[in-house]
């Protein structure tokens, strides 16, 4: 049998605007939490995007320099010229300034606490505050992210029982217990928890994705700044021997004696 006209029109008026309509004070402002909830994560998703990829881009080109400089010298001039926009780059600044910081207050014997000790102890200090720097700065933001996971649902699931709630309400209150007069009202609920899992959802993906990047950034770091205080310190990379200086026929460094031959010998 086909429906009435009237049924239809009752099916087509339930949705969105129709919980909108019929819901209070609290249904209304679960539903505003949620949005602003969502507008927050993506934006802060969008953002966090575009720093990572630029953080990804100027590290590469940083690291390809560094290694392909023919001294520190030549890392510190690319530094003062292009500046340190990147965390390896910043890394690299402040070990070289920690140095030459620690030789000027010990050249005039003015050292403080903050330079007290030996000149790879203060670079060793500069580079584990400059690591804990860097690792809150590609932190900041994740605590929204975790935050809009993990109570995103419950919100909407509050806003679903409330709905509920005041749906059943209404129909006790009419007296009309049908099961169209009740499917409509409990499925418009329900819709909170569907929207409060749409906004989790992105959130924790997001999270988990950054957190993943974040983890390997601060292993690289680690990994360099190892080897950045070896070159501060040792002159050289760790696990290579520095190179003997060449020798001098003037006699300021060894010369190789030629064997002597069978007659030479002879007549020593």
């Amino acid at each position: 049998m086909d429906p009435t006209p009237g049924a239809v029109a009752g099916a087509t008026a339930f949705g969105l605007a129709h919980l909108l309509a019929q819901s209070d004070a609290v249904g209304r402002t679960m539903l505003f939490v949620l949005f602003a909830m969502s507008a927050a994560s993506w934006a802060l998703i969008a953002l966090k995007a575009v720093a990572l990829a630029r953080r990804r881009r100027r590290s590469a080109a940083f690291l390809e320099s560094f290694w392909n400089a023919a001294s520190l010298g030549d890392v510190q001039q690319r530094i003062e010229h292009e500046g340190a926009r990147d965390p390896f780059a910043r890394l690299a600044a402040q070990a070289l300034q920690a140095r030459a910081r620690h030789a000027h207050h010990v050249r005039d014997g003015a050292v403080r606490l903050a330079e007290a000790g030996t000149a790879g102890e203060y670079v060793t200090r500069t580079l584990r505050k400059t690591l804990d720097e860097e690792t809150l700065s590609v932190e900041s933001g994740l605590t929204l992210l975790a935050t809009v996971g993990a109570t995103a649902p419950f919100v909407g699931l509050f806003g679903t029982v409330w709905g509920v709630y005041h749906a059943l309400v209404a129909i006790g209150i009419s007296g009309a217990g049908t099961l169209d007069q009740v499917a409509g009202p409990v499925g418009e609920a329900l819709v909170m928890t569907g929207i409060g899992l749409a906004v989790a959802l992105p959130a924790v993906v997001a999270y988990n994705a950054f957190t993943r990047s974040n983890r390997v950034l601060a292993a690289r770091l680690d990994a360099f700044a190892f080897e950045l205080h070896s070159f501060m310190t040792l002159g050289h990379a760790p696990g290579s021997a520095p190179r003997p200086a060449p020798a001098s026929p003037s006699g300021h460094g060894a010369v190789a004696q030629r064997p002597r031959t069978a007659a030479e010998a002879a007549g020593a």
